[in-house]
């Protein structure tokens, strides 16, 4: 599913299908719970943030929510991730399940781990 194009996470939730903006909303809340200081922003068309480089993506698609993480966070936990559509830098969490936020909100912390390991 192509939105079209936002300047910010507001806008890009409000351009989102109605059944599927509060799903979007779990994710921002997931993921600013998990790093409060990480820079909200819009890259590549999805609501972006950054701490101490790349950090996460999510976007809406058709069937699915997709979490974009930079390797190797997902392989490193790919055993927790077993339920779900993997790729080396995006899962899928479909929209007919809840979503796990203790998961998203813990892929987000490993993420900004490896990020303060490589500054």
């Amino acid at each position: 599913m192509r939105l079209p194009p936002t300047k910010t996470v507001d806008e890009y939730i409000s351009a989102a299908p109605k059944a599927a903006r509060g799903r979007l909303r779990e994710f921002r809340t997931a993921i600013r719970a998990a790093a409060p200081k990480a820079k909200e922003g819009i890259s590549y068309r999805m609501p972006y943030y950054s701490y101490k480089g790349r950090l996460a993506w999510f976007a809406i698609q058709s069937s699915y929510i997709g979490l974009y993480l930079r390797p190797p966070t997902i392989a490193e936990h790919k055993k927790e991730l077993s339920h779900y559509v993997t790729t080396k830098s995006a899962i899928h969490f479909p929209l007919e399940r809840k979503t796990p936020l203790g998961l998203v909100k813990k892929l987000v912390k490993a993420a900004m781990k490896k990020n303060e390991e490589r500054k």
